[in-house]
């Protein structure tokens, strides 16, 4: 998995409108002979928005096997229970307000507005996994306040007619376009760090896949676990979308594709897999987006729709056949 990514992200930083070969690549940062176009195109356009898809795609790809884990739902993710739309929501009045008052925004600001609105949406999803018994109806409940916030998202959009905000349409369609990188190095401060926290936890999340009967004798605190998933998949999911927009079907598709390779659940093999997994299929997905119809680019959701949904259908039927 990481040759598969570092593959891709080299495909990333050389495939476009203007070919780039890989000697290009380690002249840019050598010191080589590079021409002044090849060398703007690689240092301050392909390799930053490179990086991003394979550092968001990762978190995403966490962030949906942490959702999982959690309802002990093969579905569940940040896109389904309406989280990525209620950070969408909140980064996009932020976004709205601070334009019309010249304010400038930085990164830790967007990713706050974006936790803001993923904790709100997780409160929501988890006061209404009180109510109701049956998985299934949370889901649907997710996936109407996912409608709501997207539907809020879209009217402040419209209604926004500052010429600062064109890029918010583009982002709010899923883009992993106009990254910088102050916007890498404060994404990969965040991802990793709370990365690391969910590595940490692989022996605690373990006992919690056999049951939280389970869990709780071998001396796991239940409570405290699941504060700590609820926190990390929020901020993991907070990142995502302040960058990139909400971006779909890489939560549910990446851990069940990871699984099936390795053949195995064991969270300390599938946290670091995920991430792996996540990057390398946002990176292919991001390729595609940018290439297939070039000069004129897709929104990323477009393309992973495309990879993601048919496995999800392909989910749900074993499930209902194991089921019979």
């Amino acid at each position: 998995m990481a040759v598969l990514l570092t593959v891709l992200l080299v495909l990333n930083i050389c495939i476009g409108s203007v070919a780039v070969s890989i000697s290009d690549i380690i002249g840019s940062f050598g010191g080589g002979e590079v021409g002044e176009t090849a060398r703007t195109i690689i240092r301050e356009i392909r390799m930053p928005r490179a990086l991003a898809a394979a550092v968001l795609g990762g978190a995403l790809a966490l962030c949906g096997y942490l959702l999982q884990t959690f309802f002990h739902n093969p579905i569940a993710g940040p896109f389904v229970l309406g989280i990525s739309s209620g950070s969408k929501l909140v980064v996009a009045l932020v976004m709205v307000f601070s334009i019309g008052q010249a304010a400038a925004l930085n990164s830790f600001t967007l990713i706050l507005a974006a936790f803001v609105g993923a904790f709100l949406s997780m409160g929501f999803v988890l006061l209404m996994a009180r109510k109701m018994d049956r998985m299934s109806m949370l889901i649907v409940s997710g996936v109407m306040i996912g409608y709501i916030c997207s539907a809020v998202t879209d009217f402040v959009v419209t209604f926004a007619e500052d010429a600062d905000i064109v890029n918010l349409h583009n982002w709010s369609k899923g883009s992993f376009s106009g990254i910088t990188w102050g916007n890498v190095s404060t994404m990969t401060i965040v991802v990793f760090a709370a990365s690391a926290a969910v590595f940490l936890m692989a022996k605690p999340l373990s006992a919690y896949q056999l049951g939280e009967a389970y869990a709780h004798n071998m001396g796991v605190n239940i409570k405290l676990l699941r504060i700590a998933i609820v926190l990390l998949s929020s901020i993991l999911a907070a990142c995502i979308t302040a960058f990139a927009g909400p971006v779909s079907f890489v939560g549910i598709a990446v851990p069940h594709l990871v699984k099936q390779l390795l053949k195995t659940a064991k969270p300390i093999l599938m946290i670091p897999a995920c991430f792996l997994g996540g990057g390398a299929f946002c990176l292919f997905c991001d390729l595609l987006a940018r290439t297939l119809f070039a000069p004129t680019e897709l929104s990323i959701s477009t393309v992973t729709a495309v990879f993601g949904a048919p496995i999800v259908i392909v989910i749900m039927l074993r499930r209902q056949k194991e089921s019979r």
